[in-house]
Formats: structure tokens, C-alpha cells, sequence
């Protein structure tokens, strides 16, 4: 059997994750199960549009729950305290600007079950947190990214 996919994420990330599984099945569940009571009893299944709709969105739901529980499963965390503060790591914040004349940029790289990178969070899978990896704060830095080769000054590391 091939080896399974870690995840890699924060405490923090890994108490969301479970959030999320808890209200899927507590919650959303329960209420899908419900639409689809209500929508068998309009009669006729075969031309019941709640029908489908409902049932497509249990199908969703547990898509879901099994890639939340798979992740949790595999949950790697994240532990920086043996780490060299200056290195670019999962889970640490990074400041840097883009050369020539960008303003700074601030991130926190963690891993790809809890990116979010309208608040700042990348995924560790990301062309940008790549490039980042392993790198020192003072550090300038080259990598690829989908736009084309990108150049940047490292400006802090936390």
C-alpha cells in the first residue's frame, strides 16, 4: 500500500480542522438528512429538483468529512522550538519585499490544510513558500513561480 500523505499544520490549524469535522457531523448532516426527508415527500423522485439538490449537497458534505478526517489522520505538527530561529520553516512568519522596489509582504507559511492567503496563511505547497523554505533571514532569494522567476529580499523571520 503506498505511503499515505502527511499534513503538515499548526496546533491551531489541527483544533480548526476539528471544529469543522464536529459541525459537519453534528450540525450540516443532520440538516441535509433532514432536506432530504422533506424533498422524498413531494412525491416523484426521478423529477424532484430539491431531491437532487439536496442529495448533491450530501454528497459534498461527506467528501468533505472524509478528506478533514483523512487529514486529521495524518496530521503532522508543526513544532518550531528546536528550530534555528533565522531559518524558514512551516509555521514561521517571513517579511520580505520583491526586488527591485516592492513593499514588504508578510506571510505565515503552514501547511496546505489550513492556508488561507486572504489572512496571510500560504501553503507550504506554494511556489512562493518553496522558494522560501530553508532560507535565512538577510537572505536574497530566486525561485520559479507561475508568473516567472521571482526575486526577494528576506526581511525578517518569526
Amino acid at each position: 500500500m503506498a505511503q499515505d500523505k502527511m499534513y503538515p499544520m499548526t496546533e491551531e490549524g489541527k483544533e480548526k480542522l476539528q471544529a469543522e469535522l464536529e459541525d459537519l457531523k453534528m450540525v450540516q448532516r443532520p440538516k441535509v438528512i433532514d432536506r432530504i426527508k422533506i424533498a422524498r415527500s413531494y412525491g416523484d423522485l426521478s423529477e424532484n429538483s430539491e431531491y437532487e439538490s439536496a442529495k448533491d449537497e450530501q454528497s459534498m458534505l461527506e467528501t468533505r468529512v472524509s478528506t478533514v478526517e483523512r487529514m486529521l489522520q495524518y496530521a503532522q505538527i508543526i513544532d518550531n522550538d528546536g528550530s534555528d530561529k533565522d531559518e524558514i520553516t512551516v509555521g514561521k512568519k517571513v517579511t520580505f519585499k520583491e526586488l527591485p522596489d516592492e513593499e514588504p509582504e508578510e506571510y505565515t507559511i503552514v501547511g496546505a490544510a489550513e492556508a488561507d492567503p486572504m489572512s496571510g496563511k500560504i501553503s507550504n505547497d506554494s511556489p512562493i513558500a518553496k522558494g522560501l523554505l530553508g532560507h535565512r533571514n538577510g537572505e536574497k532569494v530566486t525561485f520559479d513561480t507561475p508568473g516567472g522567476d521571482m526575486t526577494v529580499q528576506i526581511l525578517a523571520v518569526e
